[in-house]
């Protein structure tokens, strides 16, 4: 490329937007927050199941749809006027290695509950998945936004189980999304419904392109606001953070000891915050309370909350979770 080229390609760059970083830097702060209440509980210092449940869960929910309205807008921004491809699979490389890191790590620490599928691995898809659509026409990725929020009603406001099947249940499908009863995890953020908020960016700022709104937008002199340059180094927080807090709250727990929970009381917050995710209410306590029941009777509840059977794989527990599960349908 020459010279007077690659002035005409910076000169047709979006500018960067420090409102956009500045957004960025407070969602970060916010999940921070969000998963300090989450070491807390893990700590013991709260209910099992508080932080996926009540206000905590809409929290939650709140700040990964933000992030993913984001990476949508930035996708768009960092590809205009054109995909530059060095930048590009450098940032998707650094987003799916630490997304692989955070697998690896989980894997090891907690084995029942590790992050095969969180919001870096739905991140680094989704990326991939948005550059196809930057190279078809704005109409296209309008109506895809449009057909995922439909789906997205369907499955929250529609029949239960409308559009999701048992079929996508184990891990190497339940990524899509489509899962009746997906194996546990502690961060699951699947391709549905994540991917509509990731979408409806990708969608305005296609729009916003289009209207020189990003330059609008620049000139509102937020680049020196510390959220702002925090919101410049997402990754590097998001890799770091957790691993201080949880720090922060095993460092409490030796100087104030939590105190000991009622593992019935337990177990169930625990089953049902996890059902809740992608069942009704009303089934997820009558599942819960059924794999109670039945655990007790086999003499396997105590055995499995002091983590001496592996839920993934005891044939006992999965012929119990799938007779409860056709008892509560």
């Amino acid at each position: 490329m020459t010279l007077p080229a690659i002035e005409a390609d910076a000169a047709a760059r979006p500018p960067r937007i420090g409102l956009l970083d500045t957004a960025r830097g407070v969602a970060l702060i916010a999940m921070a927050t969000y998963h300090f209440s989450w070491d807390m509980e893990f700590m013991g210092y709260l209910t099992a199941g508080t932080a996926e449940t009540g206000w905590l869960k809409i929290y939650a929910r709140a700040i990964a749809t933000t992030f993913l309205f984001i990476v949508g807008i930035s996708l768009v921004l960092s590809s205009t006027p054109e995909i530059r491809w060095p930048s590009f699979w450098k940032r998707f490389g650094m987003i799916a290695a630490a997304a692989a890191v955070i697998s690896i790590a989980t894997r090891i620490v907690m084995p029942n509950e590790w992050i095969y599928f969180g919001i870096l691995h739905c991140i680094a898809v989704l990326t991939l998945i948005g550059v196809v659509f930057l190279r078809l026409p704005l109409v296209v990725t309008l109506i895809t936004t449009l057909v995922l929020l439909a789906a997205w009603l369907t499955d929250n406001f529609g029949p239960p189980g409308l559009i999701r099947s048992s079929f996508f249940d184990p891990r190497y499908l339940a990524w899509i999304g489509l899962a009746a009863m997906p194996e546990r995890s502690n961060d699951y953020v699947p391709l549905f419904p994540w991917a509509t908020p990731f979408f409806a960016g990708l969608s305005f700022a296609l729009i916003a392109i289009r209207t020189r709104l990003p330059h609008r937008l620049a000139a509102i002199g937020t680049d020196s606001w510390w959220p702002a340059r925090l919101g410049r180094h997402s990754l590097a927080f998001y890799l770091i953070h957790q691993p201080v807090l949880i720090g922060i709250a095993y460092g409490l727990s030796l100087v104030i000891p939590p105190q000991a929970a009622d593992p019935v009381a337990t177990y169930l917050r625990q089953c049902n915050s996890a059902c809740v995710m992608q069942q009704g209410e009303a089934l997820c306590r009558s599942f819960c309370q059924c794999t109670l029941e039945k655990l007790q009777a086999q003499a396997l509840f105590t055995p499995l909350q002091a983590g001496a059977i592996n839920i993934e794989t005891d044939e006992r527990v999965q012929t119990i979770a799938a007779e409860c599960s056709a008892e509560a349908q």
